[in-house]
């Protein structure tokens, strides 16, 4: 094929593979057989959502696209056309899922696609010319996908596949691709032995930390501890568990308890709790139980903390912070290694301010977020305004108010920005901030969220200056996001070779032989005194053995001592990163060691 003229952006392109997908699977498994859903173009490629007459699996996609192509060598163009909705339910007939997309259409017509003569999908495009534009895709996996989302509809095959205008750019993502599995914080977390999660015997969704895994938390929790302190939040403790009534005020309990756990607890009349006994309670037992739930959220018990006294404004702003586990029952097919679990940790605060500190707290937040950030290794940053949506609570003024604080706060900053119009949620705007890990991709980690609704709900005051009781502005606000997700970003991000701040086991020391496990011991002893995580390979095995094993365990520094480095009193030193770093007196590692750890190197 020659050079094709392109008038189209990439996810026309990627949409119009879709299509092509969707017609090589008719070709193959039969035109009545197929019943199809959606094939929308996404960020990194395709997919289509499908009903078949068998389970499809990897190597099946081989066969689909050997189809795709014979379709892309055809030339067949794609054109559109529009029919009335009566004509489209003829068309679709005997696909269930088209015609409920047909229902929900507004107007009398609606716009179709044609492939060829024989191959038609309801569609608005826009698509490529023809097939042949459409050189340059590749087939990746298959899963499963309840139509529209919905747990209690059709389970759907979802294929999914990606496409660009080049062959170099698709070798390229490919060979993403490759880097990121082998980069994958589920293969990585358990060989080097960071975390578990012990499905059968604790349940989906439940992280265990392991020893080495608890370090690098710790180490997270500490740098954050005193970030928080430097700019003025309190930390608080709040309960795991709370009253249902408490998630009635709020608000959660009608619209979130479909993702959240509940406890009942019954007393029996002399007060001894019987909600925990392990027989089935009785109906009239859980009718009279007093509900709690879990937190899935730690807002309200923040609110409950700042109301527990009267609080002036020369009290305001007050931050409080906390590292709050909570739960939410996301459904097994969704659940995904440290990135989507049900127990989770947030690294939350919430800043109770008047309208007038309101700009200025934002703008130390998103500082705030960008220094930790960066120093967890991210420079690359989007950045997006959510915008009033059309259903919302509190007064335009509010909402103005807080949208020109947000954008005035980054502009200040000197950040760029995109606006996701309409995306705020219904109870106020809000600045997400996405990073860029070392293969490009993207993760959303910090958010600045306005609240017009807790501080409504709960009826949160301050006494102005005028002695006026009025209502504060609140900010909810994570940096992180949850330190389960943004562990699972830097296994991912640094592929298990943490910096060493933040490295479980730091040095490793190793004996040539049996001889120097004494001077081995010396120096092990030392660097544990500087405050260095060190542990000692005094094992009867060969030295290379040992260097392999240390390697594969990313350790950042190996100590490598014999007969010269004990006579000379130095050691060896070996850098995972930079290689053979030569002789080098203990004193001067040991100081090497702590500019390291204390500039929180890369």
């Amino acid at each position: 094929m020659g050079k094709l003229e392109r008038n189209y952006d990439l996810s026309t392109l990627r949409h119009s593979a879709a299509h092509i997908l969707a017609k090589a699977l008719k070709n193959i498994y039969g035109h009545d057989k197929v019943k199809l859903g959606i094939g929308p173009a996404i960020e990194d490629g395709f997919y289509y959502d499908v009903e078949l007459p068998e389970r499809i699996s990897q190597e099946d996609l081989k066969k689909i696209e050997k189809e795709m192509r014979k379709i892309v060598e055809k030339d067949e163009p794609f054109y559109k056309k529009e029919v009335s909705k009566k004509e489209a339910r003829e068309i679709f007939k005997n696909d269930p899922y088209k015609l409920e997309l047909i229902d929900e259409i507004e107007g009398d017509t609606v716009s179709l696609y044609y492939l060829g003569d024989d191959f038609v999908d309801l569609c608005k495009g826009p698509h490529v010319p023809s097939s042949k534009h459409v050189r340059h895709f590749k087939l990746l996996n298959v899963a499963g996908a309840y139509w529209r989302g919905d747990s209690r509809r059709p389970q759907l095959q979802r294929i999914y596949g990606t496409a660009f205008f080049t062959e170099k750019e698709l070798k390229d993502y490919l060979r993403k691709l490759e880097e990121a599995k082998k980069r994958d914080h589920r293969k990585l977390g358990r060989e080097l032995k960071l975390f578990e999660i012990f499905e059968e015997e604790a349940g989906p969704g439940l992280v265990f930390y392991l020893p080495k895994g608890a370090i690098i938390r710790s180490e997270m929790e500490k740098y954050l501890e005193k970030e928080h302190e430097k700019r003025g939040y309190q930390k608080v403790y709040i309960p795991h568990i709370m009253r249902v009534d408490l998630w009635k005020t709020s608000g959660h309990y009608d619209f979130y308890r479909e993702n959240m756990f509940f406890v009942p607890i019954v007393e029996h009349e002399e007060g001894e709790v019987l909600g925990n006994k392990d027989v089935p309670l009785t109906k009239e037992e859980i009718d009279k139980a007093a509900w709690y739930a879990v937190k899935p959220m730690n807002c309200p018990g923040h609110i409950l903390i700042y109301k527990n006294e009267v609080r002036s404004y020369k009290d305001l702003p007050i931050k409080f912070y906390e590292f709050g586990t909570v739960y939410r029952y996301e459904k097994s097919g969704s659940l995904h290694g440290l990135l989507r679990v049900r127990g989770f940790t947030q690294d939350d605060a919430h800043i109770i301010c008047t309208p007038e500190q309101v700009e200025e707290e934002v703008k130390k937040v998103v500082k705030m977020a960008f220094d930790v950030l960066k120093t967890f290794g991210f420079e690359d940053f989007e950045v997006y305004i959510s915008t009033r949506p059309e259903k919302y609570v509190g007064t335009d003024e509010m909402w103005n108010l807080a949208e020109n604080s947000l954008k005035k706060a980054l502009e200040d900053l000197g950040v760029e920005y995109k606006i996701d119009e309409g995306g705020g949620a219904f109870y106020g705007p809000k600045i997400d901030i996405k990073v860029k890990d070392c293969l490009g991709r993207k993760w959303q980690c910090s958010t600045v969220q306005f609240d017009f609704n807790l501080p409504e709900r709960f009826d949160m005051t301050y006494v102005d200056k005028d002695g006026e009781k009025k209502r504060p502005y609140m900010i909810h606000r994570a940096i992180l996001g949850s330190f389960e997700r943004f562990f699972g970003l830097l296994i991912e991000h640094y592929a298990g070779l943490f910096p060493l701040w933040l490295a479980p086991i730091q040095v490793r020391v190793i004996p040539i032989s049996e001889k120097f496990v004494d001077y081995a011991k010396e120096i092990t002893k030392k660097l544990k005194e500087a405050g260095i995580r060190v542990d000692l390979d005094d094992r009867d095995l060969k030295v290379g053995k040992k260097i392999r094993e240390a390697e594969l365990e990313k350790i950042p520094y190996m100590v490598i001592v014999g007969q010269k480095e004990q006579e000379e009193k130095t050691i060896s030193v070996r850098s995972k990163k930079k290689g053979q770093l030569g002789n080098l007196k203990l004193e001067e590692f040991i100081e090497m060691l702590k500019k390291e750890i204390e500039n929180k190197e890369k």
